[in-house]
């Protein structure tokens, strides 16, 4: 699946749902088709698994990054030292990666104004029916929109994105499919593509593959 980008994707979702091993792949993704790439690490509320720990990768494709200015320290402080609007205006591609549900969303909301002038933003919903208060379309769609009043942002499409770490197989994604699509259906949004590595793909419609860079323990 060659998938044709927004020019700003902003990365939302639950804790542990997979986003930011969503926006890594993204990133490498357009860096590989020769695209200048600027990821903006806006998780502010998980200091474990965030895209400011990939900066190394980055660096290695010619991928920007721009991070509170105490990530990666000792010290979990919430500071944002960059201008979000100079950054899009740059003419990069822009992956944002979002805190986990709508406690991490609020840090998005600071920005709204300036990318609701910006015409090819998309934010887009992650979702993994294997974790815990996610497990339904009712329970997901509720998140959701806790997410879009702290964002004070709607949603633009959903990523199915089936994961159980080490245990995930074919199964885990095609037992998924109708989960995601009643979470399309009560949305009202798009099904974007299901996310999984690439033997896991077969015959799943609009089926992305992911690399796995981000390995939580408790999926281990």
């Amino acid at each position: 699946m060659i998938y044709q980008f927004p020019k700003v994707i902003i990365i939302t979702g639950h804790y542990g749902c997979g986003k930011t091993n969503i926006a890594v792949n993204f990133a490498l993704d357009l860096a590989k088709r020769g695209e200048k790439v600027t990821v903006v690490d806006l998780d502010i509320v998980n200091p474990y698994f965030r895209t400011a720990d990939f900066k190394s990768l980055f660096d290695e494709h010619n991928i920007t990054l721009k991070a509170p200015v105490y990530a990666n320290t000792n010290l979990d402080i919430p500071a944002l030292n960059y201008d979000l609007g100079s950054t899009i205006d740059e003419g990069h591609y822009v992956i944002i990666d979002v805190g986990g549900d709508d406690a991490g969303a609020i840090a998005l909301g600071r920005y709204r104004n300036v990318l609701e002038n910006r015409g090819d933003v998309k934010m887009y919903y992650v979702i993994n029916k294997y974790r815990y208060l996610t497990a339904t379309a009712e329970e997901t769609t509720a998140l959701m929109n806790d997410i879009e009043a702290a964002a004070e942002l709607r949603c633009s499409g959903i990523i199915n994105n089936p994961n159980l770490g080490s245990l995930t197989n074919k199964s885990t994604v095609e037992d998924s499919l109708s989960y995601a699509k009643d979470v399309a259906e009560k949305t009202g949004l798009e099904l974007i593509m299901t996310t999984a590595k690439k033997e896991f793909l077969e015959n799943i419609p609009d089926g992305y593959p992911v690399e796995i860079y981000v390995k939580p323990t408790w999926a281990e």
